[in-house]
């Protein structure tokens, strides 16, 4: 058994375990296999489990740490199931591993990091991947309970781990080559069982078949009806400063990584390890060998997620900031945001945005949805342009919605059990909403502002030239209909445009306040509340429009990033008291209200010594209660508290509607002329770079759409298909009529390519099968007249065509 257990641990492909069983007799000898989970139906258990490679090696990641957390529980005495034990992943953390806010510590991260290892073995070309954890381990007669059962729900009642389905770590199997081989061993932590080990796979189809059974199954190997044994010390499986002793060891044989993830794993694989194990609770290591890359001098890698990672580059952020929000119907839920610059390092757009999609968004999953740091869920970029309509930072911006502490029945309504993909339904869309209002009330407006400014020039020529060019352009009913499916055109009675009159420019009323730099210090000394209506002793009160909002400003010194560093984070706590019905607030003890039962509350970060609180009152308050909030910054000499009073008022009464004076529509797209320096009154490529869009020599057109409609297009007249194009003009009339007709041919054919795709319904992909990119239109004109269609336009001469064909 030993001789056995050995050749299978060292083979580095599943053509060798297959040459192994072959070798020994095991391959078609039924009596030395079981059905996995003792069913043969459970094949669609693991088969019908996450989509992608990455997530369903993440599962046996959270595996190995929760057997590590396991040990840690045992060791002590306690029962796993009992109230002793700890009731969350982050008490068991605190309660264990005191440093775990600091693993950004080099050294003690790294120390950590050795007990739970992602160890590469075979060519580069198929690859198997050994995972090792030092965690509880298991004795060789619970096998059949633990790693090779399914469905059993045998963690559900221990709240310190991330299991509970009895199924997460069968989703690997199916990534396992084309015969799903994966070698499992194991040996309980005391050392007081021998180690035991087996071999899980597909039973052979051409098998299956000639059993006449219409489906294969997973199968496992046994020796006398039982799993094999070894008695072993100590063994040396190439781990990162260790041998294996007790623990679990699991290898996956020709294990099918995506393409871009084949290459040395403690750099390509680590970057969607990154994503989808956003905060992980314990580090690991990945490691490489020198017979794989022997050039390579970083073969191990520690992996802490990409919350941490994200704190290696911030040259590369523009701003960082969270939001909480506390409501009876969700529950708490966390939503952290990185927006990121158009440009660092001193590079241009294109490598910029290169490096951001190439290091934070390799699986393009812009919204991540996290339990306990693990990704269960995401949307792509598309909800940043059509949700928040902000499609200027569809490239730079990362939103994590930790959803650990949503109430269970959100949880369940949200998150498939295969934990890699969101639920359609009533609450996930509900929430979808609630996370659209949050980001669009907070600081992120701001931001999208700024980066739309940036598209903002006076063009009065570029105005002119294009009012001269649609004075005579025909628009027939069907053409109107058309156009108006991306913007509006006004019409006079007979139909033809009109031209929109000029706007008038608002003179501002005040004079701008120069207002202190502010100094912010790493750790508060100050918090206050400002403003308010009244006080009711010392105490601010703060008056609440029934079924409104509003918003609570607290002052401080602390530094913006006070919530979201990962070294030393603080926190602040909303304890929400009620002293009763038309109480003062004065006197008597408030009674304790449950978290979010009277108030919907949404915290924001610190913002140049503010942090806003949204307080809005839910179903149960009246007219006339009182709240008491109770809002305490923690600090390490002390934690600061502020109290203030909130009081329902009578809603707001609005006053009555008048109907404003019909604006005048706004009418076709407006043109934008760009060039390199920007001359003539152009914009130039670098204004045009601050937007986060690029523009280059193969740069012809870039539309922008602002909510939903066409609403500018920026040519670029310093493109290489214009130079090309006025090459052989011999005067300067004639490149003036080569110019125009490049200008009038690119707006036009953009417009008309633009509206007709979408009126059309296109959706647009890039790539083949499940590997397609979605597009968003404007990229894909843009990219259309980058290529060859501008050529085609300016140098096809329809006339000519006519002529020799008559």
């Amino acid at each position: 058994m030993r001789v056995l257990f050995e050749r299978f641990l060292k083979a580095g492909t599943e053509a060798e375990v297959q040459a192994i069983l072959d070798a020994e007799g095991l391959s078609t000898d039924s009596s030395r296999w079981r059905p996995y989970g003792d069913n043969e139906a459970f094949y669609g258990v693991v088969e019908n489990q996450q989509a992608h490679p990455v997530p369903a090696l993440v599962e046996k990641i959270t595996n190995g740490i929760d057997a590590i957390l396991e040990k840690k529980v045992v060791e002590e005495g306690i029962d796993v199931r009992s109230m002793n034990a700890p009731r969350s992943v982050q008490a068991a953390l605190d309660r264990y591993f005191p440093d775990n806010r600091n693993w950004d510590l080099g050294d003690s991260r790294r120390r950590q990091a050795e007990d739970l290892q992602i160890v590469a073995d075979g060519p580069r070309n198929d690859t198997s991947l050994l995972v090792y954890d030092n965690g509880i381990g298991q004795a060789p007669e619970d096998f059949a309970r633990t790693f090779l059962s399914l469905l059993r729900g045998n963690k559900n009642d221990v709240h310190f781990v991330q299991g509970k389905y009895n199924m997460g770590g069968a989703g690997a199997i199916a990534f396992c080559g084309e015969r799903r081989f994966q070698l499992v061993a194991s040996k309980r932590y005391d050392g007081k069982h021998p180690l035991g080990f087996t071999l899980l796979r597909r039973h052979p189809p051409e098998l299956a078949e000639a059993a006449n059974k219409k489906n294969t199954w997973y199968e496992y190997l046994v020796f006398d009806g039982k799993v094999p044994v070894v008695d072993i010390d100590e063994l040396d499986v190439g781990l990162q400063g260790r041998s294996f002793r007790t623990g679990s060891l699991l290898k996956l044989y020709s294990y099918r990584l995506p393409s871009g993830s084949r290459s040395i794993i403690s750099r390509e694989l680590n970057l969607s390890l990154d994503e989808f194990l956003f905060e992980p609770a314990l580090p690991f290591l990945t490691v490489d060998t020198e017979e794989r890359y022997p050039n390579n001098n970083a073969l191990a890698t520690v992996v802490y997620g990409l919350k941490r990672r994200l704190e290696r580059y911030p040259e590369f952020i523009e701003r960082k900031f969270s939001e909480v929000s506390v409501t009876p119907e969700f529950g708490e839920f966390r939503v952290s945001v990185v927006v990121f610059k158009a440009r660092a390092r001193g590079e241009g757009v294109k490598d910029t945005k290169q490096f951001i999609q190439r290091e934070f968004f390799k699986n393009n999953m812009a919204v991540m949805f996290s339990l306990n740091g693990q990704v269960h869920g995401s949307y792509t970029s598309e909800f940043i342009s059509r949700s928040l309509k902000m499609p200027l930072l569809k490239d730079y911006l990362l939103v994590q919605v930790d959803c650990t502490k949503l109430h269970l029945g959100v949880r369940n309504e949200l998150f498939m059990a295969s934990r890699d993909r969101l639920k359609d339904g009533d609450t996930a869309d509900a929430l979808r909403k609630q996370i659209r209002d949050i980001l669009l009330a907070g600081e992120l407006k701001d931001i999208a502002k700024k980066r739309k400014s940036s598209l903002e020039v006076d063009q009065g020529d570029a105005g002119a030239m294009l009012r001269d060019m649609t004075r005579s352009l025909p628009m027939n009913d069907a053409l109107t209909r058309i156009l108006r499916q991306s913007f509006s055109i006004p019409q006079d009675r007979q139909g033809t445009t009109r031209e929109k009159p000029p706007e008038k420019r608002e003179k501002s009323k005040k004079e701008t306040r120069e207002t202190a730099p502010f100094n912010p210090k790493r750790y508060p000394s100050a918090f206050h509340a400002k403003g308010g209506d009244t006080k009711e002793g010392a105490i601010k009160l703060y008056k609440l429009p029934m079924g409104g909002q509003r918003t609570i400003s607290f002052g401080t010194d602390v530094e913006n990033d006070y919530f979201d560093r990962s070294d030393d984070p603080g926190s602040l706590t909303l304890a929400v008291l009620r002293p009763g019905e038309g109480s003062n607030g004065g006197g008597g003890t408030p009674e304790p209200s449950r978290e979010s039962e009277n108030l919907s509350i949404t915290r924001a970060s610190p913002s140049d010594g503010t942090i806003r609180v949204g307080v809005r009152a839910s179903a149960e308050l009246k007219v006339g209660d009182t709240v008491e909030l109770k809002a305490t910054l923690s600090a390490p000499d002390g934690d600061l508290v502020e109290t203030v009073l909130v009081r329902i008022s009578d809603p707001e009464q609005k006053p009555p509607r008048i109907e404003p004076e019909p604006e005048a529509l706004p009418g076709i797209p407006e043109l934008v002329l760009c060039t390199r320096d920007g001359r003539g009154g152009t914009m130039t490529w670098e204004s045009f770079g601050e937007s986060g869009k690029e523009m280059g020599n193969e740069t012809v057109v870039v539309p922008y759409v602002d909510e939903e409609k066409l609403s500018k297009i920026f040519v670029n007249l310093d493109s290489g298909v214009l130079r090309d194009f006025t090459a052989g003009a011999k005067s300067e009339e004639a490149i003036d009529v080569a110019k125009n007709r490049y200008i009038s041919a690119v707006y036009f054919h953009t417009l008309f390519l633009f509206t007709t795709t979408r009126s059309r319904g296109y959706e647009l992909v890039r790539g083949n099968g499940d590997s397609g990119v979605p597009v968003e239109l404007d990229e894909y004109v843009s990219d259309l007249f980058g290529s060859a269609y501008a050529q085609f336009l300016l140098n096809f001469d329809t006339s000519s065509l006519i002529d020799a064909l008559g």
